[in-house]
Formats: C-alpha cells, sequence, structure tokens
C-alpha cells in the first residue's frame, strides 16, 4: 500500500493482481477492511502476458521461437503421464 500525498492531501494506493476466478468475499471484505468508510475507485484491466514477456528482446526471441516450434511440431518435449503421479 502507498500513500501518495498531493496538495496537502493524502491518498491510498493499492494494488493486486490476481485471477479473475479468485475474486471472491474475501477479498471484498479485505477490501472494505483496508479503505474502511471511504470512497474507492476500482479500476480492472486485463493483463497480457505476452506483451509483458516481450519486452525484452531476448525474451521476445525465445517467445517467437517457441511458437514456430509449436506450429512447426519441432523441439517439442513428450511428458509422460504416468511419471507425473
Amino acid at each position: 500500500m502507498d500513500n501518495i500525498t498531493t496538495g496537502g492531501s493524502t491518498t491510498m494506493q493499492t494494488s493486486y493482481r490476481l485471477n479473475a476466478k479468485d475474486l471472491d468475499h474475501h477479498f471484498l471484505e479485505s477490501l472494505k477492511t483496508l479503505f474502511q468508510d471511504k470512497e474507492i475507485e476500482i479500476i480492472v484491466y486485463d493483463i497480457d502476458e505476452t506483451a509483458y514477456l516481450s519486452r525484452s528482446e531476448a525474451n521476445q526471441r525465445r517467445l517467437l521461437e517457441a511458437i514456430e516450434n509449436a506450429e512447426n511440431g519441432t523441439n517439442l518435449i513428450t511428458v509422460s503421464l504416468e511419471g507425473l503421479e
């Protein structure tokens, strides 16, 4: 949680990153506890993990190579489900 002061007024700011399926009453209760009787603003947007990983040129090359390998069926790893038990 960050406290941001502008023009003599302090604002609390908190960021959460979670999967939409994890939103439940516990999450809402934690927001209510954290901000109590204050008015809050909730902004929701989806996160493109590919864009995040593509920021690095090396990661971008690896991703593009992995996509090409998957499309061509090359350099694939086979995993036995029996070995995972």
